[in-house]
């Protein structure tokens, strides 16, 4: 199985459509499951949470629901695909050989103890699927300019990849793969 998590910019753009068609022609017959990141809905989060000033257990769920809508977006740019909330959900479907979009569920993460903090985004939250998953490969794709010879680390600490993903990649035997959509 492979875990393809699409960075929430690229719906700026029709990159986002060419990822999705790339998954669907590359992929085909294989177990594809693909994280949408949380783009501007999670952007707007951002900027509430400043104006507001509310905890980040409440702008957690709020981004988590900007993830939900980005797979809503996935989903109805490829209807033929399907789409999960938990992850036994979503073997279910593998089974079925779709392409699942993942559309995270709030009451399983929080049971997982996955911490409400900005630090973690959607690229962990792919790491943490990806684990829990046992999927043999995790592709992050993303809008930004990737230096293919740099550490996981550094490229968290240029913002690449969330503070967080180095943890979350913690005892995991899944290849990594992170790269620009013009290379996807």
């Amino acid at each position: 199985m492979i875990v393809v998590k699409l960075g929430g910019s690229l719906a700026r753009s029709e990159a986002l459509i060419k990822c999705l068609n790339t998954i669907e022609q590359k992929y085909q017959g294989r177990a594809v499951v693909i994280v949408p990141g949380g783009g501007a809905f999670a952007d707007q989060v951002r900027i509430a949470q400043n104006h507001w000033q509310f905890d980040d257990k409440t702008a957690h769920a709020m981004a988590l629901l900007a993830m939900q809508q980005m797979a809503l977006l996935l989903k109805g740019l490829k209807p033929d695909f399907s789409m999960a909330g938990l992850t036994s959900d979503i073997q279910e479907r593998l089974k079925l050989q779709k392409v699942v979009i993942w559309s995270p569920d709030i009451i399983e993460l929080d049971s997982a103890g996955i911490q409400a903090t900005w630090d973690i985004t959607s690229d962990s939250l792919a790491a943490w699927l990806a684990k829990t998953l046992s999927a043999k490969e995790l592709v992050l794709v993303k809008s930004a300019n990737i230096n293919g010879g740099l550490s996981v680390r550094e490229l968290a600490d240029q913002n690449i990849v969330d503070q967080s993903f180095c943890n979350f990649l913690a005892n995991s035997s899944f290849k990594i793969t992170i790269i620009n959509e013009q290379r996807f």
